[in-house]
C-alpha cells in the first residue's frame, strides 16, 4: 500500500512529475505490514478521495502537461482524428462516409417500427408533385375533421384537469379571500391598531454617512507629481507663499488620476481654465433654472475670479472639435465664405473675439468677393475699423445694397449717412431699398425732389409712386398717380390711393368712377380680382377715415365670385368680420347692400338693426327700422324693435304711435298687445293699461294676456281683483304652470298656506313636469316646519321628472339647511352620477367641500362643464375666497361674456368690484349689465320679479341683488 489516496498513485500530477519531484517523486513504499506487528491501520486507507482533491497541491505540486498528453502538432484545418469516439461520432470515418451517402436512405431493419414503417419519409428524395400535395391537402382535412370530433371531449378533460390542478394548488389571491371578506366587519379601531412594519436595516443603512471630500490647493500636486510617492498629509506651511490664484481649492481636486505617481509635468494653466469652465457651465444651469430666477450673478462671479468668461455653454471637447472641422473645410475649400463666418462666429461664441476678427478678415482675403464675408468682418471689427472695413467692401462690391446699406448704419451724423447714401445711388440708382432709406433722412421738401428722381429710376415700385403722390399738392398728385397707373397698370393701390385723393378733396362723386374704372382696367390687364383683398383694402380705408372710398370698394366687389344662394350668408359673415376687426363703416356698407339686394328678408333687416343698435346713433336705428317695417310690415320684433328706441328716448307719443302701426299691420298680434300693456303701465298709465287687457282678453285672449292682466292687479295691490282674475283664467288655460304659481303666491301672500298649497297641489296635477310647482310646494313646506314632507315632494318630483338638475339641487340644499351635511353629500354624489354634465350641480358641489378639496373640485368642474357659466362663476367666487384678485376678475369676465342673460353673475361680479374695484370698474359693470339686460339666474329672479320691485330698473336691480349677497363661501 502506498500512502497516496486510491485511483492510482496519484493520478497524471504524480505520475509525470510534480513542480519540483520530477519523474522519481512517489514516496518509497513500506514494507508490508504484519498481522504480529500489532500496527493499527491508517483510518483514511481504502476511503474515496475528498471533494476537490489535487495530488501533490498541499507540496506545491501544480502539473504540467507533455507533447504526449495532447498529441501531435495538427494545422488548424486539419480533420480531427476521431478514431476512438463511439460509433456514429467519429469524424473520420462516419462522418464523412454519411456526407458521401448523403442522399441514401437509411432503410435498416433497426430504423424499421411495425406500426410508423420507417423513421423517415420512404420518398423523401423523391420530387414534390401536384399530386403529393392534393393528397396531403386530403389527409390534412381528414386529420382537423377527425380532431373536431374529438375536440369537445377533450376541452372536457382540460378543464376537469385544471379545475382539480387548481383544488390542489390555488392561487395565493383565492386562499387569502376569507380574510378578505372578514375584513368588511373590521371596525375602526382594530384598523388603527394594525401595528406599522418598522425598518429593519441596521443603524448604518439607516443613517449613511456622506463620504467629506476636503479641496487641496494647486501646489500639493505640483509638489507631489514629480517625486513618484503618495501622502496622505498636507505640510501646512505649503502653498502660503505662492502666486495668486493657485491657493485657491477647486471643486474635483482628490479625483482620481491625479494622485497617480509618476513624473509627467502637470499644466496648472489648463487646470485653471477647466475649472473656470465647468464653473461657467455650472453657473449658466443655475441660471437657466425652472423658476427662471437666481441669486447668482454668473458673470459677476466669474470676473471676480479674474478668468475669461466663455459665454458657450456647450462642452469644452465639442468646442475643440468643431474647430477642427471648420479648420479641414477652410483648408479643402478656402473660398467658400460660410467656412469663414461659422469659424469666426464659433471663436465669437466662445469668448476669442481678436481670432474671430482674424479669420474673418483672412476670409475677406479669400472671399473678396462675397458680400455675407464683408458684413460680418464690418459686423465684428469695432467702430472706426469696421468703417475702413466697408470702404475695402465697396471697393470690391461696387453694386451691394446691403454692405451700402451697413456703411450708412455706421455712421452716426446725419449729415455723414446722407453723403454714404447719395453715394451709394450714384453706383446703384435701382434701388428701391436705398431710395426708401435716403427718403426718410430728408426734410418734406427735399424728400419730393428725391422721390421724383427715384421714381425715373424705378418706375415699377408702387411705393416710390405713392409716397410721392402723398407729399405732392393735389393737382400734382392726381398727376403723379395717373403715371404711376400708366408704368404700372396692374396694381390696385394706386386706384386706391387715387379715389382716396379725390375724397380728401371734397370730390366724392368721383370715388365710385375711380374705384369702377380700377376694376375694369385691372380685368382688362388680366389681374385677377381678390375679393378678400379688396375688403382689407377698404378696412384699411375705413381705418385712415376715408369713409366713401371704403363703401364704393365695398359695393363694387362684394359680389364678385359668389353663387347667388350663398350670397346672404357670405355677406353677414364679411359683415361680422368687419364688426370684429374696427371697420365699422364697411359693415354698414355691407348691410346695406344686403338690404338692396334683399329687401324684405326679416332677418337681415334684424341683424342690421342690432348693429346699429349695437355701434350705431339712436337716430341711424330708427331711420333703419322706419324702412325695416316698411319692408316687413310683419316682422313684429322689427316695430317692437322701433317703439322701444322711442321709449328709450323718452318719447312716449311717438312710442305709442308706432305700436298702433304695428296693430294695423298686425291686428291681433300677442307681443304687441303686451307691448303696448308695458308701455303703458311703466308711464304709471295703469286705467290704460287695463283697457288695453280688456281688450286684449276679447279680442286676442291667450294665457299671456290673462297672467298680465293678473300681475297687473297683483303689482296694484288689488289682490281680489288678481284672484278673480286668475280662477277666470285657469277655467280657460287649466294646463299653464305660471297661473298655478302665482295663484298659490298670491294666497302665501295673504298668509293662507292650506289654499296656497292646495293651489300648488292642483297645478302639479294638471303640470306634473313643471319644476318650479315643485320647487314652490316643497318651499312652503320647509317655511312651515314640514321638512319630512318637503323632502318626500322632492323625491316625489325627481321620480316623475328624471335626469333634473333643479330638483336634486333643491333637494341638497334642503339637507345642508337642516345642518345635515353628511346627507346633502351623499345627495350631491347621487346627482352627479344622475346628472354629470350639470353646471349647478357642479357649482354647487364645489362649495360643499372642505376649503382644502375646493381647488380639486372645480378642476373637476371644468373638465365636465368647460363652458357653463355656472362652473365658471363657481371659479371666480373660488379665486375671490382665496384673495387672488386678478384671476376673479377675469374668470368673472368670461362668464358674464359666455352668458350675459345669466343675472347673478352681473351681480356677484359688481360685488366684487365695489370691494376690490375702482369707481370706474364698478360703473363699466353696471354699464355692461344695462346693455345686456339679464333677465335670468336665481338671485336675480329673485328680486327683479318681486311684487314690490316691478318698475324697478336694471341699474337698481343690479344694486339690491349684490348688497344681499354674502360672502360666506
Amino acid at each position: 500500500l502506498g500512502c497516496n489516496y486510491s485511483s492510482g498513485g496519484g493520478g497524471q500530477g504524480s505520475g509525470r512529475g510534480s513542480g519540483g519531484g520530477g519523474r522519481n517523486a512517489e514516496p518509497p513504499p513500506m514494507p508490508m505490514a504484519s498481522p504480529l506487528m500489532g500496527k493499527k491501520k491508517k483510518p483514511f486507507l481504502g476511503m474515496a478521495a475528498p471533494l476537490g482533491y489535487v495530488p501533490g497541491l498541499g507540496r506545491g505540486a501544480t502539473g504540467f502537461t507533455t507533447r504526449s498528453d495532447i498529441g501531435p502538432a495538427r494545422d488548424a484545418n486539419d480533420p480531427v482524428d476521431d478514431r476512438h469516439a463511439p460509433p456514429g461520432q467519429r469524424t473520420v470515418g462516419d462522418k464523412m462516409k454519411k456526407n458521401q451517402e448523403d442522399d441514401e436512405e437509411d432503410l435498416n431493419d433497426t430504423n424499421y417500427d411495425e406500426f410508423n414503417g420507417y423513421a423517415g419519409s420512404l420518398f423523401s428524395s423523391g420530387p414534390y408533385e401536384k399530386d403529393d400535395e392534393e393528397a396531403d391537402a386530403i389527409y390534412a382535412a381528414l386529420d382537423k375533421r377527425m380532431d373536431e370530433r374529438r375536440k369537445e371531449r377533450r376541452e372536457l378533460r382540460e378543464k376537469d384537469e385544471i379545475e382539480k390542478y387548481r383544488m390542489e394548488r390555488p392561487k395565493i389571491q383565492q386562499q387569502f379571500s376569507d380574510l378578505k371578506r372578514k375584513l368588511s366587519g373590521m371596525s375602526d379601531e382594530e384598523w388603527l391598531s394594525i401595528p406599522e412594519v418598522g425598518d429593519a436595516r441596521n443603524k448604518r443603512q439607516r443613517n449613511p454617512r456622506y463620504e467629506k471630500l476636503t479641496p487641496v490647493p494647486d501646489s500639493f500636486f505640483s509638489k507631489h507629481l514629480t517625486t513618484g510617492d503618495k501622502h496622505t498629509t498636507v505640510d501646512p506651511l505649503q502653498g502660503l507663499n505662492l502666486p495668486g490664484g493657485l491657493e485657491s481649492p477647486y471643486p474635483g481636486g482628490m479625483t482620481p488620476g491625479l494622485m497617480t505617481p509618476g513624473t509627467g509635468e502637470l499644466d496648472m494653466r489648463k487646470i485653471g481654465q477647466a475649472r473656470n469652465t465647468l464653473m461657467d457651465m455650472r453657473l449658466s444651469q443655475v441660471s437657466d433654472s425652472v423658476s427662471g430666477q437666481t441669486v447668482v450673478d454668473p458673470k459677476g462671479y466669474l470676473t471676480d475670479l479674474n478668468s475669461m468668461i466663455p459665454t458657450h455653454g456647450g462642452d469644452i471637447s465639442d468646442i475643440k472639435k468643431a474647430r477642427l472641422l471648420l479648420k479641414s473645410v477652410r483648408e479643402t475649400n478656402p473660398h467658400h465664405p460660410p467656412a469663414w463666418i461659422a469659424s469666426a462666429r464659433l471663436e465669437e461664441v466662445t469668448g476669442k473675439l481678436q481670432v474671430a476678427r482674424n479669420l474673418i478678415m483672412k476670409g475677406t482675403e479669400m472671399c473678396p468677393k462675397s458680400e455675407d464675408v464683408w458684413l460680418e468682418a464690418a459686423r465684428l471689427q469695432p467702430g472706426d475699423t469696421a468703417k475702413a472695413v466697408v470702404a475695402q467692401a465697396v471697393r470690391h462690391l461696387p453694386g451691394s445694397v446691403r454692405i451700402y446699406i451697413r456703411a450708412a448704419e455706421l455712421e452716426t451724423d446725419v449729415r455723414a449717412k446722407k453723403r454714404v447714401l447719395r453715394k451709394a445711388l450714384e453706383n446703384v440708382s435701382k434701388s428701391v431699398r436705398l431710395w426708401k432709406t435716403a427718403v426718410e433722412l430728408e426734410e418734406p421738401e427735399d424728400a419730393r425732389i428725391m422721390l421724383s428722381r427715384a421714381v425715373e429710376c424705378c418706375p415699377t415700385s408702387v411705393e416710390l409712386w405713392l409716397a410721392l403722390a402723398r407729399l405732392e399738392t393735389y393737382e400734382n398728385a392726381r398727376r403723379v398717380l395717373n403715371k404711376a397707373r400708366e408704368n404700372i397698370p396692374t396694381d390696385r393701390h394706386i386706384w386706391i390711393t387715387a379715389a382716396k385723393l379725390e375724397e380728401a378733396n371734397g370730390n366724392t362723386q368721383m370715388v365710385e368712377k375711380i374705384i369702377d374704372r380700377a376694376i375694369t382696367s385691372l380685368r382688362a390687364n388680366g389681374v385677377e380680382i381678390n375679393r378678400e383683398q379688396w375688403i382689407q383694402d377698404a378696412e384699411e380705408c375705413d381705418k385712415a377715415g376715408s369713409v366713401a372710398t371704403c363703401q364704393a370698394v365695398i359695393r363694387a366687389v362684394i359680389g364678385i365670385g359668389i353663387e347667388e344662394e350663398d350670397c346672404k350668408h357670405t355677406w353677414m359673415e364679411d359683415a361680422e368680420s368687419c364688426v370684429s376687426h374696427g371697420a365699422l363703416e364697411c359693415a354698414r356698407a355691407i348691410y346695406a347692400h344686403a338690404l338692396q339686394m334683399f329687401p324684405s328678408k326679416k332677418s337681415v333687416w334684424l341683424r342690421a338693426a342690432y348693429f346699429e343698435k349695437n355701434h350705431g346713433t339712436r337716430e341711424s336705428l330708427e331711420a333703419l327700422l322706419q324702412r325695416a317695417v316698411a319692408h316687413c310690415p310683419k316682422a313684429e320684433v322689427l316695430w317692437l324693435m322701433g317703439a322701444k328706441s322711442k321709449w328709450l328716448a323718452e318719447d312716449v307719443p311717438a312710442a305709442r304711435s308706432i305700436l298702433a302701426l304695428a296693430f294695423q299691420a298686425n291686428p291681433n298680434s300677442e307681443e304687441i298687445w303686451l307691448a303696448a300693456v308695458k308701455l303703458e303701465s311703466e308711464n304709471n298709465e295703469y286705467e290704460r293699461a287695463r283697457r288695453l287687457l280688456a281688450k286684449a282678453r276679447s279680442s286676442a285672449p291667450t294665457a299671456r294676456v290673462f297672467m298680465k292682466s293678473v300681475k297687473l292687479e297683483w303689482v296694484l295691490g288689488n289682490i281680489e281683483a288678481a284672484h278673480d282674475l286668475c280662477t277666470e283664467a285657469l277655467k280657460h288655460y287649466e294646463d299653464f304652470p305660471k297661473l298655478w304659481m302665482m295663484r298659490g303666491q298670491i294666497e302665501e301672500q295673504s298668509e293662507h298656506n292650506e289654499k296656497a298649497r292646495e293651489a300648488y297641489n292642483q297645478g302639479l296635477k294638471k303640470c306634473p313636469h313643471s319644476i318650479p310647482l315643485w320647487l314652490l310646494l316643497s318651499r312652503l313646506e320647509e317655511r312651515v316646519g314640514q321638512l319630512t314632507r318637503a323632502r318626500a315632494i322632492l323625491e316625489k318630483s325627481r321620480l316623475k321628472n328624471a335626469q333634473s338638475p333643479e330638483l336634486w339641487l333643491e333637494s341638497v340644499r334642503l339637507e345642508y339647511r337642516a345642518g345635515l351635511k353628511n346627507i346633502a353629500n351623499t345627495l350631491m354624489a347621487k346627482a352627479l352620477q344622475e346628472c354629470p354634465n350639470s353646471g349647478i350641480l357642479w357649482a354647487e358641489a364645489v362649495f360643499l367641500e372642505a376649503r382644502p378639496q375646493r381647488k380639486t373640485k372645480s378642476v373637476d368642474a371644468l373638465k365636465k362643464c368647460e363652458h357653463d357659466p355656472h362652473v365658471l362663476l363657481a371659479v371666480a367666487k373660488l379665486f375671490w375666497s382665496e384673495r387672488k384678485i386678478t384671476k376673479a376678475r377675469e374668470w368673472f369676465l368670461r362668464t358674464v361674456k359666455i352668458e350675459p342673460d345669466l343675472g347673478d353673475a352681473w351681480a356677484l361680479f359688481y360685488k366684487f368690484e365695489t370691494q376690490h374695484g375702482t369707481e370706474e370698474q364698478q360703473e363699466e359693470v353696471r354699464k355692461r349689465c344695462e346693455n345686456a339686460e339679464p333677465r335670468h339666474g336665481e338671485l336675480w329672479c329673485a328680486e327683479s320679479k318681486h311684487v314690490l320691485h316691478w318698475q324697478k330698473k336694471i341699474g337698481e336691480i343690479l344694486t339690491q341683488v349684490a348688497s344681499k349677497i354674502k360672502n360666506t363661501f
